[in-house]
C-alpha cells in the first residue's frame, strides 16, 4: 500500500493528545460526558453557547479529534445518511444534477431519487467501471466512493478530481471503508469527505454517527447551518462512545487489515468460492490503484458463493461471522447483500474482518470452508 500521508503520524498524535494538552491541574484526562440541551445565557452568549442543537461540548470534542484526523474542518452528523442529506442540501438547488455511482451504496440512489427528487434534483448514476471518462459539464455535484461498497472498486481520485475541477463540478467521496487513517480524499483532491462513523470510526456497532469534512469554511459554514436547522446534531453519549473508538481506530484498524488479508488468500485459494474482491490481494483488479492512493488495504472482502444456500452453510460452519448488515466493528460479520438490492449474485457475501485473534479467526473460515468443500 500506498505509505501514510507525510503528516498523518502528527495528526494521530494531535488527536490522542487533543485534551491533554488543554488539562488544568485537577481535570479529568478522559473526554467529559456533558449531556445538556440548554446553557446559561448572559448578556452576549458565545454563538456555539446557545442552545443543543447548535453545538454541544461533548460534539465538539468528537469534531475537534476528527478535523485533527482529516486536516479540515468537520461536522458530526446523528448519522453517515444525514451526513450525506446535509452535503445535498448545502451544495444544490432545483434543476441540479447529482452523479453517484449505480454500483455504490444502494441508500444514497435512494435519498435521491425519494426524497431529492420532489424538490426537483435529478439523479444521474454511473457504474465505477465508466466513470473515468463520464463527462461532468452540467454536474451539480459529484458523490464517489473508493473502495466502492459493496464491490471493492478503487477509483482514481486524484484523476477524478482533476476533471472535476475542469468541469466546475464540486466533488465529495465516501470514505467510510478506508476512514482517514486509511486514505485521504481531501490530499487527493476532493472538495468534501463524507464518512459514516457508524462503522470503523467508532468501532464497535453501538452507535449511529457520521460526518462532513472541508477545508472550504463557506461550504462548512453552509453544511454546519444545514445540521442546525434540519435538526440532525448528534447526542452527546454517541459523540462520547465516538472519541472513545476514535483513541484506539489506529490499533484496530492494524489488527482487521491483518486479519482481512489473511483470510482474503484464504477464499481466493479454494475451490468453493468463486470470486474475491480485495484490494489487498496483489491479482485483484483494484490492487495497483489501491496500492497507490490507499495505506491499508481495508477490512472488507467480497467473497462469491456458488448460491444463498451455501454462502449460508459457510456463515453456520464458520462460528466467526455475525450474520449482520454494517461493517467495521471488532466482530466479524456477515452480509448477503442481494437481499438488500445490490446487483450482485445471491450467494455474495461482504465480509467485515473484525478485530479476533488472527489464528483463530483462520481456523473458523477454515471450518467454514471445509463446510462448502466439493
Amino acid at each position: 500500500m500506498a505509505p501514510p500521508s507525510p503528516d498523518i503520524g502528527r495528526r494521530l498524535l494531535a488527536m490522542l493528545h487533543h485534551r491533554a494538552g488543554r488539562l488544568r491541574p485537577g481535570d479529568s484526562v478522559a473526554e467529559p460526558l456533558i449531556p445538556t440541551s440548554i446553557y446559561h445565557l448572559p448578556d452576549d452568549p458565545a454563538p456555539d453557547r446557545v442552545y443543543g442543537r447548535v453545538a454541544n461540548p461533548t460534539v465538539q470534542a468528537a469534531e475537534d479529534r476528527l478535523a485533527l484526523l482529516e486536516d479540515a474542518r468537520t461536522v458530526l452528523f446523528s448519522s453517515g445518511m444525514a451526513a450525506y442529506s446535509a452535503v445535498v442540501l448545502s451544495t444544490v438547488k432545483a434543476g441540479d444534477r447529482v452523479l453517484v455511482l449505480s454500483d455504490g451504496y444502494y441508500a444514497v440512489r435512494q435519498m435521491l431519487a425519494e426524497i431529492f427528487s420532489a424538490f426537483g434534483v435529478d439523479m444521474v448514476t454511473c457504474p465505477t467501471a465508466e466513470i473515468g471518462d463520464r463527462p461532468l459539464d452540467g454536474i451539480g455535484l459529484a458523490i464517489l466512493e473508493s473502495p466502492t461498497n459493496p464491490n471493492l472498486d478503487v477509483i482514481d481520485l486524484a484523476a477524478f478530481a482533476g476533471r472535476a475541477k475542469s468541469a466546475g463540478c464540486p466533488f465529495a467521496v465516501d470514505n467510510t471503508v478506508c476512514t482517514a487513517l486509511g486514505q485521504q480524499p481531501l490530499d487527493l483532491g476532493a472538495e468534501l469527505v463524507i464518512s459514516s462513523d457508524t462503522k470503523a470510526a467508532a468501532g464497535h456497532s453501538d452507535l449511529l454517527l457520521g460526518h462532513v469534512s472541508s477545508r472550504d469554511n463557506g461550504l462548512m459554514d453552509r453544511i454546519h447551518r444545514a445540521r442546525t436547522l434540519a435538526g440532525a446534531i448528534p447526542g452527546a453519549f454517541d459523540a462520547w462512545l465516538l472519541v472513545r473508538g476514535l483513541e484506539t481506530l489506529d490499533m484496530r484498524l492494524e489488527r482487521m487489515c491483518a486479519n482481512a488479508g489473511r483470510v482474503a488468500g484464504l477464499l481466493r485459494a479454494h475451490p468453493s468460492v468463486r470470486s474475491v474482491r480485495y484490494p489487498g490481494l496483489a491479482d485483484d483488479p483494484a490492487f495497483a490503484q489501491a496500492n497507490r492512493q490507499m495505506a491499508r488495504p481495508g477490512f472488507l472482502i467480497g467473497a462469491t458463493f456458488a448460491d444463498q444456500a451455501t454462502a449460508a452453510r459457510f456463515i453456520d460452519a464458520s462460528g466467526v461471522f455475525i450474520p449482520a448488515t454494517s461493517f467495521g466493528g471488532v466482530h466479524s460479520s456477515a452480509d448477503r447483500r442481494a437481499r438488500w438490492g445490490d446487483d450482485v449474485p445471491d450467494g455474495f457475501l461482504r465480509l467485515s474482518i473484525g478485530c479476533e485473534p488472527g489464528a483463530q479467526l483462520v481456523d473458523c473460515v477454515e471450518k467454514g470452508l471445509a463446510a462448502i468443500a466439493p
